[in-house]
């Protein structure tokens, strides 16, 4: 068996018992709906969207079934980055700016997602994130704008323009996918 199906192997393992474990935890934990609030009620300390017009350099960032590349990102303060992000995987990733405070509410989140049908292990239906899901669960898109949810062999953009020094970090969301390692740092440097 080769390294990338091992990781792969392991991956799917995960998922299943962190949606499991999951289960109890993301029932009745989320109202509101998720990207009722853009960026989950934090975009202006971690930043803001950017404009496509004033956007100092792209990124490109690939997303794998358990890894980003690059592993780390540099940016100055007050930049302006559009991320190009693919995902070459072969499963459902996420690409999501925040803070570890930021990513631990939003993986309860996406566990509430997938429990309610919204998500699974490789895909999105988004006629089930229109519904109302009753016991105050309202609808719940994935439309953030610090954020990016891709089915595998998909690419998407995200601009975001980074107002001042934060502990940032780029991680994946989707249940299981944190925990095994789809994180990274967003290094900050002041001033441009």
């Amino acid at each position: 068996m080769t390294s990338n199906a091992i990781k792969t192997a392991a991956l799917a393992a995960l998922i299943t018992f962190t949606i499991t474990a999951y289960g109890a935890l993301a029932a009745g934990s989320h109202s509101g709906g998720h990207g009722a609030q853009k960026g989950h009620g934090h975009a202006t300390s971690i930043g803001v969207p950017g404009d496509p017009a004033k956007v100092d350099r792209t990124i490109a960032i690939t997303m794998s079934d358990n890894f980003f590349e690059p592993e780390e990102i540099n940016i100055k303060e007050g930049e302006t980055i559009r991320f190009v992000v693919t995902n070459k995987g072969e499963f459902l990733h996420e690409f999501n700016i925040g803070t570890a405070a930021m990513h631990a509410v939003h993986q309860k989140e996406m566990a509430e997602m997938m429990e309610h049908g919204m998500i699974t292990s490789t895909g999105i239906d988004h006629m089930m994130m229109k519904m109302d899901h009753g016991d105050g669960k309202k609808m719940m898109e994935h439309n953030d704008p610090n954020s990016v949810l891709l089915e595998p062999a998909k690419q998407a953009e995200v601009i975001w323009r980074f107002t001042k020094a934060a502990e940032l970090e780029f991680a994946c969301n989707v249940p299981g996918h944190y925990e095994s390692g789809m994180t990274g740092p967003i290094h900050m440097q002041h001033g441009r």
